[in-house]
């Protein structure tokens, strides 16, 4: 690798990853524009879709070209364009696709002419799909044979989440609906089990502790924490082609992981290493872990309190 670790790059990530020596990165999370108008620094969001796909193309081919042959590629999109993506690299590429995971967020932005985001998807794409690196015992959930029937026979180190949605139990009377559905999902934590590939994490909102201030699209810790524990190793390298708020660098040195990212933004990178530099390896991952845990039940929340005072 030509370039230093543990620096953020500022310019164009396909120049860049140009100067990255082939075979060299264990694993990439790209997480690009969208291409839906978002006021960017210095980046315009408001390409012609062939455009935009002509763009992805090379960078996607970019980010094949540097991991080694056992490495892992996810990619974080949005509706617009996430089936042209994953055919993209599949297809035309050349990757494999070891899993299609949604990510469930509330606080959502609002929508008064269709139902309201609250999902992104993450594609998780492999070179080999023999040969690459997936940490189970990272990732593993308690088993039914544990936790329900106590049964000896259960693999003390948990199973391997599964891929398959759950349906809803039967809603206890306190939880609140609108015409059958559900409000909001803290009140029924069975929903979104940790073994599905659908992830509920917390989006960062203005307001939480973790959220940078400069830059609206802010992935949570935990989340890359989850895809770093699974498809790196301490000591390798963790690339991000679109440095943002610094999230993925900044997951990967609390985790024990070398990094590189790019991003377009002069100011936004020197953000990205103010950010770094107050990280110490080991550090804890921002956000709470379990996010269905974290936030209030709604009968437990002060406007309730407030009405039955």
């Amino acid at each position: 690798m030509t370039l230093a670790l543990n620096r953020i790059y500022a310019g164009d990530c396909i120049r860049g990853m140009e100067r990255i020596e082939p075979g060299s990165v264990d694993l990439v999370f790209a997480d690009p524009p969208f291409n839906i108008g978002y006021d960017y620094d210095v980046y315009d969001d408001r390409r012609a879709a062939d455009d935009y796909l002509t763009w992805s193309r090379k960078w996607i081919d970019g980010v094949k070209r540097v991991l080694k042959p056992d490495g892992a590629f996810w990619l974080a999109i949005g509706d617009e364009f996430a089936a042209e993506l994953k055919v993209l690299a599949t297809r035309d590429v050349g990757f494999h696709c070891r899993s299609w995971v949604i990510w469930f967020y509330t606080f959502g932005v609002h929508c008064k002419t269709k139902f309201t985001r609250s999902h992104a998807h993450l594609f998780h794409f492999v070179k080999d799909p023999k040969k690459f690196t997936f940490n189970s015992l990272a990732v593993r959930v308690p088993s039914a044979r544990e936790l329900v029937y106590g049964d000896k026979r259960a693999d003390p180190d948990g199973r391997v989440p599964d891929d398959t949605w759950m349906m809803a139990p039967v809603l206890p009377p306190e939880v609140p609906t609108r015409d059958g559905f559900i409000l909001r999902p803290q009140d029924i934590p069975e929903r979104f089990p940790p073994d599905s590939d659908t992830w509920f994490f917390s989006r960062v909102a203005g307001t939480f502790r973790q959220r940078s201030g400069w830059h609206g699209c802010q992935m949570p810790e935990q989340l890359l924490g989850r895809i770093i524990r699974a498809c790196s190793n301490e000591g390798e390298v963790v690339l991000d082609p679109f440095g943002g708020s610094g999230t993925t660098p900044a997951a990967a040195r609390k985790l024990g992981r070398r990094y590189v990212a790019f991003e377009l933004s002069k100011e936004y990178a020197k953000k990205i290493e103010a950010r770094l530099a107050r990280i110490t390896p080991g550090d804890p991952l921002e956000g709470p872990e379990d996010a269905l845990r974290s936030a209030p039940k709604t009968n437990n929340g002060r406007k309730l309190k407030r009405a039955s005072a």
